[in-house]
Parts: C-alpha cells; sequence; structure tokens
C-alpha cells in the first residue's frame, strides 16, 4: 500500500506530460498563439524535465526521500495550478518550465523510495508498480485528460494538480521517512564517470527512440486503415497503452527471476520483430490491434530493468542514475520524434516501422554491448540479488 502513492505522483506526471498535446489546439486559441507556438510548450517541459531530473536529483540526493518527493510535488501542483489559472502565453511558458522542474525529481525520488522500501528480491516489482504509473498515464491518462479538456483544458490541469496533491497527501501520512546509505556527495556522483554507467544510458535513449521514431507520426502512419477516423486511430491508441502498462507491470517479477540484461534483451528483439512486420500488420484492424498492444507490450518492459541495473549497481547513487535515465527517456523521445520527421523525406509514414526496428536493434546490440557490469561500487549488488538493504528510517 505504501507505493500506491508513489504510482499515483508518477501516474500525475506523465499524465501532464502526454495531456498537452492534445490541449493544444483549445490553449491555442484561448491563449491568442498559433498551435506551432503553442506546441512550443511541450518542446520547454521536455527539455527542462531532461535537465532537471540529473541535476536536481543530484541536488537533493542528500535528503530524504519523503522530503524530496513532497518537495518535488509541491512545484509540480503549483506549476499546474499556475498553468491554470494563467491567462497569457508567456506565464503558461513559465508555469510549464516550473511543473517540469518539479517533474524531473518525481519519477526518481518515487522510484529510489520503492527500492528502499523493499527487499532486494522484490524490488523489480516494486519498480514495475511505480513505473506502472506512468504507463497507465499513457493508457488511461490521455483519454480521460483529453475528455476532461474537451469542455475546458484548464480543468485538465486542475485535475493534475489534485492527483498529484493526493499523492502528496499519501506519502505525507503513508510513508515512512526513508534514507540512502551513506556517501559523500562526491561518492555519489562517482558512478557518473563510469564507461558502463554512460553505456546503459545509451541502451535507454536509443529504446525510447527506436519506439518514437514511429510513435508521434502513427496517426499518419495508419491512415490508409483508419480512413483519418479518430474513432479507429483510438482503439489503437488505447491497445498500445494497455499493453504499455502490462509490459511496465510483468517487467518487474521478470526482472525479480531472471538477469535484468536478459529481461531487457528479450523484450528489446521482440519489439525489433513487431517494428518490422508493421507495414504487413497494419493491412486490417484486427491485426493492427494485435500489432499495437504487442509493440506497446514490448517497449513497456525495458525502463523498469534498466532502472533494476543502474540501483543494483549503486544504491547510494540511485536519486542520480534514476534521474539521468529519466533524462535519457526524454532524449530518447526527442531523438526518435526528430529521426521520424527526416525519415519521411524518404519513406512513407506507413513505413516508418522499418527504420524504427533499425533503431531497436541497435539498443539490443548496446544491450548485449554492456552485459558485463564492472565491479560494484559503494553499497551495490551483483546482478541485482545481493544488496546492503537501505532499511527505511521511521519517522
Amino acid at each position: 500500500m505504501r507505493l500506491l502513492p508513489l504510482a499515483l505522483a508518477t501516474f500525475a506526471v506523465g499524465t501532464d506530460n502526454f495531456v498537452i498535446a492534445g490541449l493544444l489546439p483549445a490553449m491555442a486559441e484561448d491563449l491568442g498563439v498559433t498551435v506551432p507556438v503553442a506546441g512550443q510548450l511541450v518542446t520547454a517541459f521536455a527539455l527542462t524535465f531532461a535537465i532537471s531530473a540529473p541535476v536536481l536529483g543530484a541536488a537533493t540526493s542528500g535528503m530524504n526521500r519523503r522530503t524530496a518527493l513532497l518537495l518535488a510535488l509541491a512545484v509540480f501542483v503549483a506549476g499546474n495550478a499556475a498553468t491554470a489559472l494563467s491567462t497569457s502565453y508567456t506565464f503558461v511558458l513559465i508555469a510549464r518550465i516550473v511543473t517540469a522542474a518539479g517533474a524531473g525529481i518525481i519519477t526518481s525520488a518515487a522510484s529510489s523510495s520503492a527500492v528502499a522500501l523493499v527487499p532486494p528480491e522484490r524490488r523489480g516489482g516494486a519498480l514495475a508498480l511505480v513505473m506502472g504509473g506512468l504507463s497507465a498515464s499513457t493508457a488511461l491518462g490521455l483519454p480521460i485528460g483529453t475528455l476532461i479538456g474537451g469542455t475546458n483544458w484548464r480543468l485538465t490541469l486542475w485535475a493534475v494538480a489534485g492527483a498529484g496533491l493526493v499523492a502528496a497527501l499519501g506519502i505525507a501520512v503513508g510513508l515512512p521517512k526513508l534514507t540512502l546509505p551513506a556517501a559523500g556527495f562526491r561518492a555519489r556522483l562517482a558512478p557518473m564517470k563510469q564507461p558502463w554507467v554512460l553505456g546503459v544510458l545509451v541502451v535507454t535513449m536509443t529504446a525510447l527512440a527506436g519506439s518514437y521514431l514511429l510513435y508521434p507520426y502513427v496517426a499518419a502512419a495508419t491512415e490508409g486503415l483508419t480512413g483519418g477516423s479518430a474513432t479507429t486511430l483510438t482503439v489503437l491508441l488505447l491497445a498500445w497503452g494497455l499493453g504499455t502498462l502490462t509490459g511496465t507491470l510483468i517487467a518487474g517479477p521478470l526482472t525479480d527471476r531472471h538477469r535484468p540484461e536478459r529481461v531487457l534483451a528479450v523484450a528489446l528483439l521482440a519489439a525489433t520483430l513487431v517494428l518490422a512486420v508493421s507495414p504487413i500488420m497494419m493491412a486490417d484492424l484486427a491485426s493492427a490491434v494485435v500489432w499495437a498492444a504487442l509493440w506497446g507490450l514490448c517497449i513497456g518492459i525495458p525502463v523498469v530493468p534498466q532502472q533494476h541495473r543502474l540501483v543494483a549497481h549503486a544504491p547510494a547513487a540511485s536519486p542520480i542514475l534514476l534521474g539521468l535515465n529519466s533524462a535519457a527517456v526524454y532524449a530518447g523521445i526527442a531523438v526518435g520524434g526528430g529521426l521520424g520527421g527526416l525519415a519521411q523525406n524518404w519513406i512513407t509514414p506507413a513505413r516508418l516501422g522499418l527504420p524504427a526496428a533499425a533503431i531497436t536493434a541497435l539498443a539490443f546490440a548496446l544491450t548485449l554491448a554492456t552485459t558485463r557490469r564492472p565491479a560494484a561500487h559503494g553499497n551495490s549488488t551483483d546482478a541485482g540479488h545481493r544488496h546492503q538493504s537501505t532499511e527505511p528510517e521511521r519517522a
């Protein structure tokens, strides 16, 4: 039960990030700007998140996890409330930057809290539950938020702020005071200098780039199938979202039972194959729904074993490493979107699954290259199954 407020916090962050794209036309009209200009709100949020996640994760790494989470959620809730109240584009832009700064800490702080709450053999399941909140935001938060925003886009931001507030109350009441293993600030930063850690982060970025080379353009890629029907497209996106949520939830038990590198490699190999056959699978609606669900399932798995690998390597540095991994996720999304746009100069959107498969295959190869881990540092583990536990200090 103590993990549920953490999952709600990541759900709020994910919904806040993804739902804005569906609200842009209404926001642009209300704020008196064009849709492309309003789109910079998404860019500003993503860039701020990518920068703030590792930087503020390092700055707050010495705090107990409950304090760090409550501080981050306070900033997050205030930023969303300010966005909902703002009447000019400039103030909305500033409010989104403030919101992203809070959001950048939440995911890593929630994940490191989950790790500290459970014994090593249940670490994967705990990470999966917390990250399941993020995956659930793509499956449920996006359509629900868009539905609310159909009446008034500001209501969606108030709803997200409310979710963040409920999460904060749950954390304040139910989460014990958690402290990480004792280590100096320089010791916490030391893993950032290791080539293996950099390699793991590149795997995260490349895996996300492979999927997001296609995902932002899935409406155009499936237009021949959907005929422009928003309902049909929603069915496909819902299948993808539910597949992603399922993948995240099963990643935990799989990672607890098997080496995280093996779970990661199998998921990326399967994702490569699913993306490679996308032009064939999009021939009719039934096969396309199956394809979307399988694609979501495959790409819902990698984040949990990646987090597990980093935390197992250096538990004391987990806020920083998890923050860097979150930054790598957003960097991969940005790189993938850019590559998808460029690829359409040479191929049709319906065939974007082919270069997406190639990038995902590269992530698979990089996973194999980083399978051998260097000697553990600090309170780390061997393959995640030996761990000097971070015992929660109860307030």
